[in-house]
């Protein structure tokens, strides 16, 4: 608890306001309790308690509740204990929040600076964006400011990796990540699971992958009729380079993504292989011709 002020009145009894915090952090969109306690002379009564925000010597402080209506509420027990709950904070609520108290005497009121600071953030995951696949990642859960023994939980697509993943403080540890780790991840604190931050995408790079080869038209293939192989994989980046092979033979027999053969005839029954490329690797598919004479 934090003593911020303190008067002897003229009955020999004190003024003090005591915060029991300094410094809160709080999420944007969450509920804020701001309490502490406070004493007053015996001779005075109190009359009216309320909260004020950035309170200037000499200058009028008006009710809080005047300018933040419907999202504030004030509570004060007979052990003179006080709370404000502010409920909704958003970054325009960053200011120092001081109690006021006013006495059936006019001159006998106090106020306690330098009160209470707020300040509010926002999640933001800061992930590297893009990694190759076997490399390790690590996102991280970043705010403004600290707030109070915080829980991260994170999530891939929506979907909660809480126990999934290896996590340490605000950080995710992708050990060694492969294509499937590729998503939006992004984060809360437990008990706000409703606050999330926004979704940042992490990109895997890959070598093709399921490469497959189809044949058009599909069915029985006969001399003299014309072939179209087609071949497709699932690369990040995109496959840039096909290459055909046909068994048996070490010079490529065509190129591009689609590889026909007019005028077919028995010599070209075998196994024919696309190799896919692309920035990270190479992987191939193949597919079997046979010509029905």
């Amino acid at each position: 608890m934090v003593v911020v002020s303190k008067h002897v009145g003229a009955s020999g009894a004190k003024w003090s306001i005591n915060y029991i915090q300094q410094e809160i952090c709080a999420l944007n969109g969450s509920t804020v309790f701001m309490n502490g306690t406070f004493t007053h002379p015996n001779n005075l009564t109190v009359n009216k308690s309320f909260w004020v925000i950035d309170p200037v010597k000499g200058v009028y402080s008006p009710d809080l509740n005047t300018s933040f209506s419907g999202r504030v509420e004030y509570l004060v027990d007979k052990k003179k204990n006080f709370t404000l709950k502010l409920r909704n904070v958003m970054k325009k609520d960053e200011h120092k929040y001081c109690f006021r108290v006013l006495t059936d005497v006019e001159d006998q009121k106090w106020i306690g600076t330098p009160g209470i600071k707020l300040r509010v953030t926002e999640l933001h995951v800061e992930s590297p964006g893009e990694v190759t696949e076997g490399e390790s990642a690590v996102l991280t859960c970043k705010t403004t400011c600290s707030l109070t023994d915080p829980t991260f939980i994170w999530y891939k697509d929506g979907r909660n990796l809480t126990t999934e993943m290896i996590q340490k403080n605000q950080q995710l540890h992708l050990q060694t990540v492969s294509s499937e780790d590729a998503g939006s991840y992004s984060c809360a604190v437990r008990g706000s699971e409703h606050l999330p931050s926004t979704a940042q995408t992490l990109r895997v790079r890959h070598p093709p992958k399921s490469v497959s080869v189809s044949i058009s038209p599909s069915g029985g293939i006969v001399e003299g009729s014309s072939v179209t192989l087609n071949c497709s994989s699932d690369g990040d980046p995109p496959v840039e380079i096909y290459t055909w092979f046909k068994e048996g033979g070490d010079s490529p027999v065509g190129s591009g993504q689609s590889f026909s053969i007019i005028n077919i005839t028995a010599d070209h029954t075998g196994l024919y292989y696309c190799e896919a490329q692309n920035a990270v690797g190479v992987q191939n598919g193949s597919v079997m011709i046979g010509v029905q004479r």
